[in-house]
């Protein structure tokens, strides 16, 4: 009988110091605790000040992210930007990163389609997320989309139901779950992204007021 192996951890890969940045992002480049280091390009960590704020936690990076190697970059980043800013939140104090480091996909023609990771890539990926959280200490900690909100908050959470709406947790102070920008870019009618990108707004005007508290 084939003895079955326990799901492989990043954990194996952290430096000695992952409180340090820069020690886990060049570590998390030779990671390959699970296959997606087969699909992706390169392992795409997150970016930002350590004395960030906030952190945004999206799914997985996407293509362009994939071939860029930096987070947030293509369209699903663009908007996420401008919803940023019309919330009146300074992107520049804020980290985001993923909770899945390289980018799964399936060819479709000449494209690389995104595919969601499972659950065993979610948590062979989680060191990496919180080291990050522990090396950044952010007040806030935002989960776009439900493979984000699983990995943070737990698989009870629902977007749907839950959004916008504080939970406790010991890994920051607040916590809360919204939509991932590219749910919104993948509406097909122009009203219903334009109600959904409100809804997005509206989510993170709260974390602007939150914010605005503690400064």
């Amino acid at each position: 009988m084939a003895i079955k192996l326990p799901p492989d951890s990043a954990a194996r890969f952290l430096p000695a110091n992952p409180a340090d940045l820069a020690a886990l992002r060049e570590a998390a480049a030779g990671c390959t605790a699970c296959p997606l280091h087969q699909l992706g390009t390169q392992t795409v960590f997150g970016e930002g000040p350590k004395t960030a704020e906030v952190m945004f936690i999206g799914e997985q990076p996407g293509d362009s992210e994939d071939l860029a190697g930096k987070p947030f970059v293509g369209p699903a980043g663009k908007l996420l930007d401008r919803a940023l800013k019309d919330a009146g939140i300074d992107r520049r104090r804020t980290y985001v990163t993923n909770a899945v480091k390289h980018f799964k996909w399936v060819p479709r023609g000449k494209k690389r389609i995104h595919s969601s990771p499972n659950t065993m890539q979610i948590r062979a990926c989680n060191p990496w997320l919180k080291a990050e959280i522990l090396a950044v200490k952010p007040a806030i900690l935002v989960c776009l989309g439900a493979v984000a909100a699983a990995a943070v908050i737990g698989p009870k959470f629902r977007v749907t139901k839950d959004r916008g709406r504080f939970v406790p947790s010991d890994l920051a102070p607040y916590v809360v779950g919204t939509v991932h920008p590219s749910m919104i870019l993948r509406l097909e009618d122009e009203e219903s992204k334009r109600i959904e990108y409100g809804r997005l707004v509206e989510d993170l005007r709260l974390v602007h007021d939150v914010l605005a508290q503690t400064a």
